[in-house]
């Protein structure tokens, strides 16, 4: 007969056969920025994340650092949006202004920006709008994007991370960075990004609600697995140096496909709902919050992931140091 328990009996022999492996450096930690001075104002809807004024963003990298996470992906919240994302497109812009104060206070920080423009706009989708269509012009959108990461690029940024699901958007990042001279800074593309339910809390963080409609003609049908996989390959031909999907809890398979059918890093994001979820549930005293938020960590690695965006980077820092 064979018998599994001779490895798991000693705790000293489990640790020494065990497959996965959670890492400090396995996380990137987002952070959410907005105009103004002394506002660090807690979400309701996610507790423990927060809008922060630059001055608090700073301290708060501070405490990054000290607990071991040294990678931070950035998101803006302008004090005026139009209908183009203007504040995304100006070298005095929340994220330009936030990257270069960030990198001149910790310039051992490495700073990741979220480039779209749905926190930008008045109307809360990612790009211009095709009114005939009732969603965004791709192509339109494609020329501000570039636009978007050359301003990125002058402010300092280590990679940039497009998420807003353009259609040839690596190709025409990749084309302008290398044209203004950033042939060394990397892509995190949002490869795989599904239209999913579970973005509910992000959009309170973030101010970014559509005014209409959802992003289902732009984002992945949730139900399609096989498009899934060709849109990572599709950005990993037209450059992409790290892949991505986005939700990860119900995605799992995506995960595990893609890491079957790319060799490039893949990143996952944990995203708001997901987090929400363990949170809520572990203030209402229906699950050991720690335990199951180390094992879901374990989940996205064993699935195939080699970084994690979460926000419950810090909560997992201070259990692993």
């Amino acid at each position: 007969m064979e018998r599994f328990r001779r490895t798991r009996l000693n705790p000293h022999l489990r640790s020494l056969v065990r497959e996965t492996h959670v890492s400090i450096d396995d996380f990137i930690y987002p952070l959410f920025v907005r105009p103004g001075e002394g506002i660090k104002k807690e979400i309701a809807s996610m507790p423990g994340v927060y809008q922060m004024s630059l001055d608090e963003i700073l301290k708060e990298c501070e405490l990054l650092q000290s607990l071991g996470i040294h990678s931070i992906i950035l998101f803006g919240i302008p004090e005026v949006k139009d209908s183009v994302g203007s504040d995304a497109l100006c070298d005095h812009g929340i994220i330009a202004t936030a990257v270069r104060a960030i990198k001149r206070a910790y310039p051992k920080m490495f700073v990741v920006t979220d480039l779209c423009f749905c926190e930008y706009t008045d109307h809360g989708h990612c790009g211009i709008l095709d009114h005939v269509h009732e969603t965004v012009d791709n192509d339109l959108t494609l020329g501000i994007s570039a636009q978007q990461a050359l301003v990125h690029a002058h402010a300092g940024v280590d990679m940039i991370a497009p998420s807003g699901m353009m259609d040839g958007i690596i190709t025409t990042l990749r084309d302008a960075l290398d044209g203004g001279g950033y042939t060394n800074l990397p892509i995190m593309s949002y490869s795989t990004k599904f239209a999913s339910g579970y973005y509910g809390p992000f959009r309170d963080v973030a101010e970014s609600v559509p005014s209409f409609g959802d992003r289902s003609t732009y984002q992945m049908d949730p139900a399609n697995r096989r498009e899934a996989i060709r849109e990572s390959l599709v950005d990993e031909a037209q450059g992409a140096d790290i892949l991505m999907v986005k939700p990860a809890l119900a995605y799992l398979d995506i995960i595990r496909d893609i890491r079957e059918a790319s060799s490039l890093p893949l990143a996952v994001y944990n995203v708001s709902g997901e987090y929400a979820m363990l949170k809520h549930a572990g203030a209402a005293g229906l699950i050991d919050y720690n335990r199951v938020m180390m094992e879901t960590m374990v989940g996205f690695k064993r699935a195939g992931a080699d970084i994690i965006i979460s926000y419950h980077a810090k909560e997992v820092a201070q259990l692993l140091n």
